[in-house]
């Protein structure tokens, strides 16, 4: 066997080996889907952070403020105070006959 045929050889099990890095599942496109992956959990986390922070600012702040508990019990629950009214306006109804 000459150098030459050496040479071709070793030239065609490059091409082998490089066709599978970019064609097979466990090559390029495996490392590619996985860097994606990768930055959409980082902006999941992000957003997850900063919800987290929110969610934490407004515990602190009910642990503190006896207005923000009574304000949240107003808003979420439909609670009112002993001293208060409670009011509800209903819109008027266009009805045909009107």
């Amino acid at each position: 066997m000459g150098i030459r045929s050496i040479i071709v050889v070793l030239a065609i099990a490059g091409f082998a080996l490089q066709g599978q890095l970019w064609i097979s599942s466990d090559g390029y496109r495996k490392t590619r889907d996985l860097r994606i992956a990768v930055v959409e959990q980082t902006q999941q986390n992000q957003a997850l952070r900063e919800r987290n922070t929110a969610l934490e600012a407004e515990v602190i702040n009910l642990k503190v403020s006896r207005e923000a508990a009574e304000e949240r019990a107003r808003s979420d629950l439909g609670l009112i105070g002993k001293s208060e009214t409670f009011y509800q306006v209903v819109p008027a109804s266009h009805s045909a006959g009107n």
